[in-house]
């Protein structure tokens, strides 16, 4: 039996807590990575987010499988904590626009164009 404690997950930003924190995204296919201990095991987390919060703590919201039945879920941790590791980086830089490469969307250069028919935007006339 491992003494390692499950990480405690962090509740959101609340007016009252001052300014909102400063959110930081990666690229879809080159989010960094924590590993989560859960159920007895070190478990994949995709980072989603990472959140700078005012009073200095750092929040990294992630996408990970707590239990090892594929049930994916979301949750915000405080770093650091024992319960949580770093599985590897990211060769991109964070951003904090919200466009649509950091959302996982296409981005506006590589997105076809929309006064095309769908038939033309694919070769197809």
């Amino acid at each position: 039996m491992s003494t390692i404690p499950e990480p405690e997950p962090s509740r959101p930003w609340r007016t009252e807590d001052g300014p909102p924190p400063e959110v930081w995204t990666w690229p879809l296919g080159d989010r960094p990575a924590l590993r989560v201990w859960s159920a007895g095991a070190w478990r994949y987390a995709s980072v989603r987010a990472r959140q700078d919060w005012p009073d200095g703590t750092v929040r990294y919201q992630v996408e990970v499988d707590l239990r090892g039945d594929t049930t994916m879920v979301t949750r915000t941790y405080v770093w650091p904590q024992e319960g949580l590791r770093v599985a590897h980086g990211s060769g991109a830089e964070p951003s904090r626009t919200a466009d649509g490469q950091h959302q996982g969307g296409i981005a506006e250069s590589a997105a076809p164009s929309a006064a095309k028919g769908p038939a033309e935007r694919f070769g197809y006339r």
